[in-house]
């Protein structure tokens, strides 16, 4: 069934523009395997499959990324050329100028466009913390780690919560790729008075929601931008308010500093707002690319004036704004407005824009996903089983359905004459 659904999938991408996005990772054992995802567009509606599941049996170099992909992009018939985007962790070996994967494949697509995974990024961003803040929350998260090193402590800990009436008696173990358990491990267990842990608790959760906006499976290069400049705006309102004493968005460290000495909390407070301000400063750069792409009016607005669209766009405008059949679908959003079949073919200036803000995948959580699933897999006694070949993982993952009645017809045994 999987082999059936991988050969209607792959059939799916011969005839159609789609993005990739691409991940390796380590299993236990130390076997690494590399994911791809894509993303296309099946009747008005854009679809999200796993393509393919591969060994790295040599090593995880840029070169052998892409010979793995080109290999299977040759075997299954599927034309490179039908790649619109792809997006990477941002590891040299993904986006190494001369020998990382997308170098590689540039040279094959060259105007393919590179995405540098935005869940990625900002965990890169989040991960900066001042020397002070730093070992702040290293005590918390060194603390937390020794009870749960064995069942024992881990036991008494959840037995004093319970004794003393807390709201949570569990914590959660963390650890530095999985950074977000941070926000859990720090607001859900804090009791304690020190003002930096109550402004990481506080600040943490800001960038958990973030983090959730930023997994949704309907995510495009628009709606990420969005997101992005909004919480970059955020930052600077943070910073002002704490500056003039205001903790209406830190409800933790309001709490912390309540009964502070007031030199002592307006060091703090500095501390806090140079630590916004540096965050800031590094999201806009790290982000540059999301916060200066250009999204026309027209995409949201199709009754823009159409002298304020590019020039060879302007009759097509018209055009589209004229058109009462495709008006119906406009209440449905822009994103299923663009969707529609009759837009590429009577369209084509307005899509060459648009299908890369929608189709394109800008995170890669759907590859992360899939981790979780072959680790999964791994812990039901199934170790000994090559998991980059067994098909329960793909069935598990795809919206596909395989065609039952041709499987059937061709396993029933044929009499001879």
């Amino acid at each position: 069934m999987a082999e059936d659904v991988e050969d209607t999938l792959c059939s799916l991408l011969r005839n159609r523009e789609f993005s990739l996005v691409l991940d390796e990772s380590t299993l236990p054992g130390n076997e690494a395997i590399l994911l791809a995802y894509v993303r296309f567009i099946k009747d008005e509606h854009l679809m999200q499959e796993l393509l393919f599941a591969k060994e790295l049996k040599i090593d995880a170099k840029g070169h052998s990324i892409f010979r793995i992909v080109d290999e299977y992009f040759k075997e299954k018939k599927i034309p490179t050329k039908n790649i619109l985007a792809v997006a990477t962790d941002g590891a040299s070996s993904m986006v190494g100028c001369h020998r990382g994967f997308v170098a590689y494949l540039k040279e094959m697509v060259p105007e393919v466009l590179e995405i540098h995974c935005v869940v990625h990024r900002q965990h890169l961003v989040a991960k900066y913390l001042s020397r002070r803040l730093n070992e702040s929350l290293q005590c918390v998260i060194t603390a937390f780690s020794r009870i749960k090193s064995n069942s024992l402590k881990d036991g008494l800990f959840q037995r004093f919560c319970e004794e003393n009436d807390e709201e949570f008696n569990r914590l959660l173990l963390h650890t530095e790729v999985r950074w977000l358990s941070k926000n859990m491990t720090l607001r859900d267990e804090l009791k304690s008075p020190e003002a930096d842990i109550a402004y990481l608790a506080d600040l943490y959760f800001k960038f958990n929601e973030m983090n959730v906006q930023l997994q949704v499976s309907d995510l495009n290069l628009v709606k990420t931008k969005s997101r992005i400049s909004a919480f970059v705006s955020k930052l600077v309102l943070y910073k002002w308010n704490l500056s003039h004493s205001e903790f209406c968005q830190f409800p933790d460290l309001a709490a912390a500093t309540k009964n502070a000495i007031p030199h002592d909390a307006g060091s703090d407070i500095q501390l806090y707002c140079d630590h916004l301000q540096t965050l800031h400063d590094d999201f806009k750069r790290r982000f540059h690319d999301v916060l200066s792409m250009e999204v026309p009016n027209w995409v949201f607005d199709h009754f823009t004036n159409p002298v304020d669209a590019e020039v060879y766009l302007q009759e097509e405008l018209i055009n589209l704004q004229s058109n009462e059949e495709l008006k119906l679908r406009l209440k449905h959003g822009y994103d299923q407005f663009w969707l529609q079949k009759q837009i590429p073919i009577s369209y084509p200036g307005q899509w060459s824009v648009v299908k890369k803000l929608l189709i394109s995948l800008p995170s890669s959580s759907l590859v992360e996903r899939c981790f979780s699933v072959v680790t999964d897999l791994l812990a039901k006694k199934r170790k000994r089983l090559q998991k980059v070949n067994r098909g329960d993982l793909r069935l598990r993952l795809s919206s596909i359905e395989p065609e039952a009645e041709k499987l059937v017809r061709s396993h029933l045994l044929q009499c001879s004459s």
